[in-house]
């Protein structure tokens, strides 16, 4: 006869239900704070950060007071409760770090939140167009793609020289969801790898102007 503990290990188990789809604003405001996040750097530990550690440690940290702001302001739509410490430093050359951090009770449902958000975007912009789709679900795609951008924009690495306007990102993901956003907005981009990054820019002149006016903060709009 076999033992209990086989048995037990040979029962079907039950998979994890599927989060629940999130509404097209909730959805617009987390996947922007997890590009956010992606384009901050990884933890200077050496090691590479894992894609499911991106949001669980609930601290953030950027040299930009713009970024800082953003991701304050769509933290406070979303109900996600942070605060915001302001460091600076050096000599010659002062620079100021911007660390947000969510408070430890909060850190499950936030991590949740944006982990959800992230795949829904990600799956919205990499998966093509899908045949009959809404209007709606046209008009958001495109939110979502000036989302990415935005984001980019305002944490990435900026690659400005007199023909393109680019960003230079560690992460792969994002990098790809760039490219199939500008595409969305209408926009030819180009990826090429580089040291340690990946740098995707567009041509300067109205390419550039439409992805800049497309990523530049509007009111929220329900649908």
């Amino acid at each position: 006869m076999a033992p209990e503990s086989t048995t037990l290990l040979d029962r079907p188990r039950p998979s994890s239900p599927a989060p629940t789809p999130l509404d097209w604003p909730t959805l617009a405001d987390a996947f922007e704070v997890a590009c956010l996040l992606r384009c901050t750097p990884p933890p200077a530990t050496g090691t590479r950060r894992l894609a499911d550690e991106t949001y669980r440690g609930g601290v953030a940290e950027f040299n930009r007071e713009h970024a800082a702001h953003r991701m304050r302001q769509l933290l406070g739509r979303l109900d996600v409760p942070v605060e915001h410490e302001l460091a600076t430093g050096g000599l010659r050359r002062r620079y100021e770090l911007h660390r947000l951090w969510v408070p430890r009770e909060n850190r499950s449902a936030y991590a949740a939140l944006l982990e959800t958000g992230w795949r829904q975007g990600r799956r919205e912009l990499l998966g093509g167009p899908v045949p009959g789709a809404s209007r709606a679900r046209q008009i958001w795609r495109s939110r979502l793609a000036a989302s990415a951008w935005r984001a980019a924009l305002l944490a990435g690495g900026r690659h400005v020289r007199r023909h393109c306007l680019g960003v230079r990102l560690a992460d792969r993901d994002l990098a790809a969801v760039l490219v199939r956003g500008a595409a969305l907005l209408e926009v030819p981009a180009t990826l090429r790898p580089g040291a340690g990054c990946f740098l995707v820019s567009v041509a300067n002149g109205p390419h550039r102007m439409r992805i800049v006016d497309s990523a530049a903060v509007a009111p929220a709009v329900a649908c």
